[in-house]
C-alpha cells in the first residue's frame, strides 16, 4: 500500500467525466491514494459542487474531436482515466462524438506524448451490439487499442455505490414502490460490482500494478434481476412487496418509447430504450482474467451492500425520484389548464377587472398576457434544462397573482371555488419540485 502511494504520488492524472457517478468516486479514490488529480468537467459550477477543491479543467468532449484539441488539456499529465459517457443521444449528448471520435483523438494525442489511458467501458460493448451505446463504446475501445497507448480497459457490471445514477437509481426507485414490486425482465442475469472494487481496479491500473489489457469487473456468480432488486429493497429497509408484477414486454416498450421522447426534451431517464435493451440482454461478464491478474475476487452483491450505509436521505431520494415525473406532469398540467381556461373564459375574467374599475382594453390585455404566461410556464417546465428555474418562476408568478388579486379583487378569497386558495398548494408543489430538479 505504501509503495503504491509513493508511486502514485508522482502521477499527474486527468479524470474525464469527473463529477459523474463513477468519475467522482474514482477522482476521490485516486486523490486519497496520493495521486495528483485534475478533473476534466463540462460544467465548472457542477464540478465545484461535487468535487470541491480538486483542480478542474473545463472542457467538452463534443468539441475535442481532433488530437490537437487535447494538447493543452494534457500538459504535464501522466495518465488519463476516462469515466465519461452518455446513455443515449439527446440535446446535451452525442454518443458518436463522446464515445468514439473524441476518444480516438485522445488516443492519438496520448500516444504522441506517451500518456497512459484507463478506459471505463461497459460489459457488452461489442461492434455488433444491439444498442448505439454499446457499439460506440466498442468503437472507442478499438480506437484506443489502435493508437498504441499504454491501455487498460475496465468493463464494470452493474455498479453499486453509495450514491446512485442510471441503473442504480432505477433499482432504488423500483424498490421504493410500496406494496407492489413492478419489474421488467425478472429472470435477466446480472453481475454487479461495488464502487469500491471498481475504484481499486482503476488505482491498480494507474499505478501500473495491473497488467495492461481488458478486464470485466464483476462478481463471481450472476443473479436474476429480481434477486438484485430484492437485495436492494432489503438494503434500503423497505418492507417486502406483497405482490410482484412482471411488466410485459409491450408495456416496457411503450414506457421506453415515452422515455425516449422525453429524452429529446433533455430528460435523461434510466427507462430509455438503450437501458432497457441492455437489461433485457443481461449484464454478464467473466471475472477470471481480473482474478488471475490480481489474485483478488470482487465482492458479491450482499457483501457490497453490507459495506454501504443506507440512511434516511437514500430512502427519501428514491421515493422523491419515483414521484418526480408525477410532480412535473401535475405542474405542467396545472399551469397549462389555468392559462387555457383564462383564454377560453376571457370575457368573464375581464369582467372581474372592469367591475373593479379597469378599462375594458386594460382588462382584456391583462387577462391575455397572464393567460399566455401560464401556458408558457406549463410548457417550459417540460424542457429539462429550464425545469428547475421554471419552478421558481411559477412561484414568483403565483405570488404576483395573490398580491394583485388581494388588492384588486379581494372578494376572490371568499369565492366558493377558491381560485386563490388553490394557488397555495400549487406554489408549494413548485417549491418541492425545485430541489428535485437540481442538476447532479
Amino acid at each position: 500500500m505504501i509503495g503504491r502511494q509513493l508511486q502514485l504520488a508522482h502521477k499527474n492524472v486527468l479524470v474525464l467525466g469527473a463529477y459523474g457517478f463513477i468519475g467522482a468516486a474514482v477522482t476521490r479514490s485516486l486523490r486519497a491514494e496520493g495521486a495528483r488529480v485534475s478533473a476534466f468537467v463540462r460544467s465548472g459550477k457542477a464540478g465545484m459542487q461535487v468535487l470541491g477543491d480538486i483542480p478542474q479543467i473545463q472542457g467538452d468532449l463534443r468539441t475535442c474531436l481532433q488530437p490537437e484539441d487535447w494538447g493543452s488539456h494534457l500538459q504535464g499529465i501522466d495518465c488519463v482515466v476516462n469515466c465519461a459517457g452518455a446513455l443515449q443521444d439527446g440535446p446535451a449528448d452525442d454518443l458518436e462524438a463522446v464515445h468514439r471520435v473524441a476518444i480516438a483523438a485522445l488516443g492519438q494525442a496520448c500516444a504522441e506524448k506517451d500518456i497512459a489511458v484507463v478506459q471505463i467501458s461497459a460489459i457488452g460493448a461489442e461492434p455488433d451490439a444491439d444498442t448505439d451505446f454499446m457499439r460506440t463504446k466498442a468503437e472507442g475501445d478499438a480506437a484506443l487499442r489502435a493508437s498504441g497507448v499504454p491501455l487498460w480497459i475496465l468493463k464494470p457490471g452493474l455498479v453499486i455505490g453509495q450514491s446512485d445514477y442510471g441503473g442504480t437509481a432505477l433499482l432504488r426507485m423500483l424498490a421504493a414502490v410500496p406494496l407492489v414490486q413492478p419489474i421488467a425482465y425478472p429472470e435477466t442475469p446480472v453481475q454487479c460490482v461495488g464502487m469500491q472494487d471498481l475504484c481499486r481496479a482503476v488505482v491498480l491500473a494507474v499505478a501500473q500494478d495491473l497488467p495492461q489489457g481488458a478486464y470485466d469487473l464483476v462478481e463471481d456468480t450472476p443473479a436474476p434481476l429480481s434477486h438484485v432488486l430484492a437485495e436492494t429493497r432489503k438494503w434500503m429497509g423497505f418492507p417486502d412487496a406483497r405482490v410482484t408484477v412482471a411488466v410485459p414486454g409491450v408495456v416496457t416498450g411503450l414506457i421506453s418509447a415515452c422515455a425516449d421522447g422525453l429524452g429529446h426534451l433533455g430528460w435523461r431517464s434510466p427507462l430509455r430504450s438503450n437501458a432497457m435493451k441492455v437489461m433485457a440482454d443481461g449484464v454478464v461478464g467473466d471475472p477470471e482474467p481480473y482474478r488471475v491478474a490480481t489474485g483478488q475476487t470482487l465482492a458479491g452483491l450482499p457483501e457490497v451492500y453490507a459495506g454501504l450505509t443506507c440512511s434516511r436521505e437514500h430512502r427519501l431520494t428514491a421515493r422523491m425520484s419515483l414521484l418526480m415525473p408525477v410532480v412535473v406532469a401535475v405542474l405542467s398540467l396545472f399551469w397549462l389548464v389555468s392559462g387555457l381556461i383564462g383564454l377560453i373564459s376571457l370575457p368573464r375574467a375581464a369582467a372581474l377587472l372592469t367591475d373593479a374599475g379597469w378599462s375594458m382594453a386594460m382588462a382584456v390585455a391583462s387577462v391575455l398576457f397572464w393567460s399566455l404566461v401560464d401556458v408558457a410556464l406549463g410548457l417550459a417546465i417540460l424542457w429539462r434544462p429550464w425545469a428547475a428555474r421554471v419552478c421558481l418562476a411559477q412561484v414568483a408568478v403565483a405570488l404576483i397573482y395573490l398580491l394583485a388579486a388581494s388588492f384588486t379583487v379581494p372578494g376572490l378569497w371568499l369565492d366558493p371555488l377558491g381560485p386563490l386558495i388553490k394557488i397555495l398548494p400549487a406554489t408549494t408543489l413548485s417549491l418541492i419540485a425545485w430541489p428535485l430538479l437540481q442538476s447532479r
